[in-house]
């Protein structure tokens, strides 16, 4: 065992632990008190970004509630070493983002294509022009509309103030900066807040920011539910017929994938479903590489969402390599046990919340038998190899439904991805249930 498999558990649980937020938080405080500053809000906007489309929406409202000051910035795609699949990402991104729009009342949809290169061009003019003259939150959202969708109309923009449209060569300096300072404070992805060392992505993360904000007591009124507060998961059963199935793509090694396994499993339950184990090999297992900023900021987003969601998480052994390959290995056993997912959980929790080394004989067992299958057994199936050609064909029916990532679900003709998008699968599974005869 290496020396850095016994003290990751140690220093992640540090690392990630809710008091040190909170520390951190409140140094971050003192020192913004001590220097005099106003609460300062980052804002890295992509203008043929759909979930940008969503967040400028936000921007009006977010500064109507809270003294801040916004600091907006204009970049460009999402990295290639972040964006593994690029096409199946910017095609989900225009679905998803539609389907959100629908659930928190905003107006977009998708149009089925990204915004004509001369339109991109003539909005990021615009957008650099406005930031430029101070105006970037009041035009952003109505820029972004008719972008996606009058694009001829933004020749018919007028900037307030006097600002005027930055020159070509103004606007790509403006975002070669901002592509830089984005990954300078650690992040890759358009539609980000960053405020005093922590990253919101989107209007899904935005109210992680407005309660840090209200915590702070920098609010302009008497406002507590957050502009777009998640949804919740319902507590009410289903009944269908025949029992579905929930398709749930995951990988071993993804923290996204562990936190919403115990959710997955739970409706599941309520609905009489069955859930389809689909793992897949984690991408750097297939060769992907996967930037530092996107590895940092996934997982300690998946500890505020983990805490918040009241599931274990933070205690992290990395399973990357042979711990994945020896879990893998040890599904089909499980399943065929009738305790595949119990494994599974068994496993998560234990890798993810518990510094478990599931490459160890020791470690891998007690994941084993704490859910009541033989260690010999499973000492048996290790030698099995079908697992590989399964992960493959997991992989290949992932890419035929036109995603690509790890957590993605299925049920009936509705697939997605992504940990909080569960509230998609269950709207599904409740439209059928008032589908389905008497």
């Amino acid at each position: 065992m290496s020396l850095k498999t016994l003290l990751m558990p140690f220093i992640t649980q540090r690392m990630l632990s809710r008091e040190r937020l909170q520390k951190q938080r409140e140094r971050a405080e003192r020192a913004r008190v001590r220097r005099g500053e106003p609460h300062r809000v980052h804002y890295f906007h992509q203008a043929d970004d759909p979930y940008s489309a969503l967040a400028a929406a936000s921007l009006m409202p977010l500064l109507a509630r809270y003294p801040i000051e916004l600091v907006p910035h204009l970049v460009g795609p999402v990295p290639d070493a972040a964006a593994p699949a690029r096409e199946a990402l910017v095609a989900y991104s225009r679905r998803d983002a539609q389907r959100l729009a629908q659930q928190v009342g905003l107006p977009f949809h998708d149009p089925g294509v990204q915004p004509p290169l001369p339109a991109l061009a003539m909005a990021q003019r615009l957008l650099v022009g406005a930031i430029e003259g101070g105006c970037f939150a009041q035009v952003t959202a109505e820029v972004s509309k008719r972008l996606w969708h009058d694009p001829a109309t933004l020749v018919d923009v007028v900037l307030p103030g006097g600002a005027t449209p930055a020159s070509e060569a103004q606007t790509v300096a403006h975002m070669v900066a901002a592509d830089a300072q984005r990954q300078q404070l650690g992040h890759y992805l358009g539609a980000t807040f960053f405020y005093a060392g922590e990253w919101y992505w989107g209007i899904d993360r935005l109210h992680h920011l407005e309660r840090r904000l209200q915590t702070l007591g920098a609010q302009k009124g008497p406002h507590t539910e957050p502009l777009f507060p998640p949804v919740p998961d319902s507590l009410a059963p289903l009944h269908l017929e025949p029992p579905p199935v929930i398709d749930f793509f995951f990988s071993l090694r993804s923290p996204y994938s562990a936190i919403v396994a115990p959710r997955v499993f739970a409706l599941a339950r309520r609905a009489g479903a069955q859930v389809r184990l689909r793992f897949v090999l984690p991408m750097v297992m297939r060769g992907l590489a996967v930037p530092s900023e996107k590895r940092r900021y996934i997982v300690h987003d998946a500890a505020r969402e983990a805490f918040e969601r009241g599931i274990p998480f933070g205690r992290i052994n990395d399973p990357l390599g042979r711990p994945t390959e020896r879990g893998l290995a040890l599904l089909p056993y499980a399943e065929r046990e009738g305790k595949g997912p119990s494994f599974l959980l068994s496993f998560m929790q234990g890798v993810w919340a518990e510094g478990i080394n599931a490459g160890s004989d020791r470690g891998l067992r007690q994941i084993v038998e704490r859910v009541g299958l033989s260690w010999p057994a499973a000492q048996q199936a290790l030698q099995d190899e079908g697992w590989r050609q399964t992960a493959a064909q997991n992989r290949d029916e992932l890419t035929r439904l036109g995603l690509w990532g790890v957590p993605s679900l299925r049920v009936f003709d509705t697939a997605v991805w992504g940990q909080d998008r569960l509230w998609v699968i269950e709207a599904a599974l409740q439209q059928a249930a008032v589908q389905q005869p008497n």
